[in-house]
């Protein structure tokens, strides 16, 4: 074997064009980029490293090879000519306990740069012990905190949120590279995301805008489009934006089957339609994963593959009451319709059944919640990471499911109120923190989402071994391992984990991955009404569009929230460019008004503890003040070690939406226009009683997530909506107490005066009801 090291060439490397390096018989080059190497292996992978990380390159038969662990060999996991599974066991088989226990964890949330500080223990980044202000170091740097777990706990799959740009996050990702590069067998970073394709409303789109990434409606707003093929292809626009950005594996999709219409993730879901589900899920993964041409390695996977990490399995939907299992008071998913395998379609018939070549989606995230009544093995009524019939069973046995599994963030962590965010044992909150590892790794999970810390891996490790001895527990690690490194072979990061930050800028939020985005933000508009024409409005018309009250709010982990005030909803200079805005209804000719559906809380509430109740209370789906008359005596489920009891019914109790002054926008602003055309907007997250207002509005387009511009595209004529409901919307509040959480399409549907019903799969474009192929398939 010939060993050409990097040394060799320094002086003779040109800074753009590659120098052939034939008098070493070589079939590479190498390229000097601004941080890194990239080596070129003709009719071969192109490699790149840090000259700063110590990495050598090996030759073998001509070609080049990075020598990873430094030990001038040519190892079998860092040959690109063997599969993925060869490279992965190799590799395995090489780890200490403690570096797979590292690959084993998924880091908390990380903004770039870090944040100096925050509630519940999000932030308080520090750059050698000082601010970033104050440190003078550079927003692309690695922080304190972050090498450490890179470097002491082996952590290597990062969890990123907000980035300062592009271009920062870029260098960060080098910089981050270039470290795991230095060290032990120089696994790469595999970094992640929630989606983050998220709309700005008051967002100007033009031909040639750009930004730091394309927008998107919500899941829900792509379910409204019915079009599985736009959402493969945002799968595909969002990979390589993803990949520009250093990010290969995606938090995503969110395919529970979304059958509690009051649940509080719902608007990131499909809708509650299993068959319009298991598509959606379907399109998104190949879009999100698929590889071709000079881009794809193996099966499908390659350069431009981000791996899909569906959630929440079996289905966080059908949660009791809808209230949610980020906290104790909705950590129960109920089945009152025994329909527990409908929720499993859209995984099993959607996301583990591509048509694409990579197969089924690399990883899934089980949910938070309690499966209660579902464990047909122990009986246990644990979280689902915890459970060893859903996990082992259905999902690895019986569905033979191979890929990643990564527990939700924070499920391993002691919690101490029932309102408590971010710590979620349910069902094991009697064990350790060491002993909820251990029982999750043993139910078939291979990773610990939010946990930063490689000790309590370790101690379930040694749990295993008491119990069980060295062999076995070895055998079991090494399994996780091998699944946890296929992922970072799969999109070529063991070759090339850098990034041009000038080509990232060039990619991310360019023109033409903007105007996709648009396109499928107009498409997701959905009109419901439009009486005697009302829509579009006439040219040169002019408009009131009265100013909306926001109630004061908190932003998540600390961080934003704002004020209560009065504001207008939509951006002004947009709306001027469709008509002319007046001061007042009496000089308009049409009234435009912009509300969100009824944020009617999460179904607890600390106020009716304190008056001596259970602190369970209803989530209203309607505006005004709601009585739950109608619902169930007994909760189906309850119990928690902090409560002395396991009702948690809400029977009886009012409550009323935090955003009811919409309500009485719409209608104050009905009698101030007397006969004159009163248009409404809402931006919907759930579904919702439609019956408070709908009489007096004129015209109803129902969004989810777009920008302004894209509404009055619409309301203006100059595009057509063409969305339909992609879930009921109720008659009434009584129907909401009596579907079954787990059941989709049991609701008595809303009827208008005109006489249309707002059922699933409905929807008005300018001729009238949409009754197309799409209406054909899914209805």
């Amino acid at each position: 074997m010939k060993t050409c090291t990097k040394t060799t060439f320094t002086k003779i490397l040109i800074f753009v064009v590659p120098f052939l390096l034939f008098g070493c018989g070589a079939k590479w080059s190498e390229e000097q980029k601004e941080g890194f190497n990239l080596v070129y292996n003709e009719g071969g992978l192109t490699l790149g490293y840090s000259p700063s990380s110590g990495v050598s390159i090996i030759e073998n038969k001509g070609f080049a090879f990075k020598d990873l662990n430094k030990n001038g060999e040519l190892d079998k996991y860092e040959d690109w000519r063997l599969t993925f599974d060869e490279r992965a066991q190799n590799l395995a088989s090489q780890m200490s306990v403690e570096q797979i226990a590292g690959l084993m964890l998924y880091s908390a949330h990380q903004s770039i740069p870090g944040r100096s500080g925050g509630r519940r223990g999000f932030g308080g980044a520090t750059y050698n012990g000082k601010s970033l202000a104050e440190s003078g170091a550079e927003s692309s740097d690695l922080y304190d905190q972050q090498i450490k777990f890179l470097t002491e706990d082996n952590l290597r799959h990062v969890l990123i949120t907000s980035v300062e740009s592009p271009a920062v996050a870029a260098k960060w990702n080098n910089n981050m590279q270039a470290l795991v590069e230095s060290i032990g067998l120089g696994i790469p970073g595999n970094n992640s995301s929630d989606p983050r394709h998220r709309t700005s409303a008051d967002a100007e789109f033009n031909e040639g805008a750009g930004g730091q990434i394309s927008m998107w409606p919500t899941s829900l707003g792509m379910a409204a489009t019915f079009n599985p093929e736009l959402v493969e292809n945002f799968g595909d626009i969002a990979a390589t934006e993803y990949r520009a950005l250093g990010i290969a594996t995606a938090l995503s999709p969110q395919i529970d089957l979304a059958t509690e219409p009051r649940w509080g993730r719902f608007s990131g879901t499909f809708g509650e339609d299993p068959q319009l589900d298991r598509d959606m899920a379907r399109a998104y993964v190949d879009g999100f994963q698929t590889s071709e041409g000079d881009a794809e390695i193996e099966g499908g996977w390659g350069y431009n593959s981000v791996n899909a990490m569906v959630k929440h399995w079996p289905s966080g939907g059908p949660e009791e009451g809808g209230r949610d299992a980020h906290f104790s008071y909705g950590k129960y998913a109920v089945y009152p319709g025994n329909n527990f395998d409908e929720h499993l379609i859209p995984f099993t018939e959607g996301a583990f059944k591509l048509d694409g070549a990579t197969g089924m989606a690399s990883a899934v995230m089980p949910y938070y919640t309690i499966s209660f009544g579902i464990d047909q093995g122990n009986g246990e009524n644990v979280g689902n990471s915890y459970n060893n019939y859903i996990i082992q069973d259905l999902l690895r046995d019986k569905y033979g499911y191979d890929g990643v599994l990564c527990t939700d963030w924070g499920v391993t962590k002691d919690y101490n109120n029932i309102t408590s965010f971010g710590t979620t044992p349910w069902g094991a909150e009697k064990l350790t923190v060491a002993e909820r590892h251990y029982k999750i790794i043993m139910a078939g999970v291979d990773q610990f989402g939010g946990n930063n810390d490689m000790g309590p891996v370790i101690e379930a490790y040694n749990m295993g071994v008491e119990e069980h001895g060295e062999e076995f527990m070895r055998n079991r690690f090494e399994k996780s391992a091998v699944r946890l490194l296929r992922n970072i072979f799969h999109t070529g990061l063991f070759e090339n984990p850098y990034l041009d930050s000038a080509e990232t800028e060039r990619t991310v939020g360019n023109a033409e991955f903007m105007a996709a985005g648009y396109q499928a933000q107009l498409k997701s508009v959905v009109m419901l009404k439009n009486a005697q024409n009302s829509l579009p409005i006439q040219p040169e018309a002019k408009v009131y569009v009265p100013k909306k009250y926001y109630p004061a709010s908190q932003g998540m982990f600390g961080f934003g929230g704002s004020e209560a005030r009065w504001d207008y909803p939509v951006s002004l200079d947009i709306v001027n460019k469709y008509a002319s805005v007046t001061e007042t209804a009496t000089d308009a000719d049409y009234a435009l008004l912009f509300i969100n559906s009824p944020n009617g809380g999460s179904g607890y509430s600390t106020d009716d503890v304190e008056a001596g109740g259970n602190g369970y209370v209803p989530i209203s789906l309607q505006y005004s003040e709601y009585t739950a008359t109608h619902a169930r005596e007994v909760s189906i489920a309850g119990g928690d070690p902090l409560e002395d009891f396991t009702n948690r019914s809400y029977k009886g109790k009012t409550t009323t939406a935090t955003n009811t002054a919409d309500l009485d926008l719409v209608l104050e602003t009905k009698k101030a226009m007397g006969d004159k055309p009163v248009i409404v907007v809402v931006n919907v997250s759930n579904p919702m009683v439609f019956a408070e207002f709908e009489k007096a509005a004129d015209a109803i387009v129902v969004s989810f997530g777009v920008q302004d511009q894209a509404i009055m595209d619409i309301l203006s004529g100059k595009a057509e909506p063409s969305g339909l409901l992609p879930m009921q919307m109720p008659a009434n509040m009584k129907t909401i107490e009596e579907q079954f959480e787990d059941v989709p399409h049991d609701m008595e549907c809303y009827v208008d005066a005109q006489g249309n019903t707002y059922d699933f799969a409905f929807g008005l474009n300018w001729s009238g009801v949409i009754n197309d192929e799409r209406v054909s398939k899914y209805k």
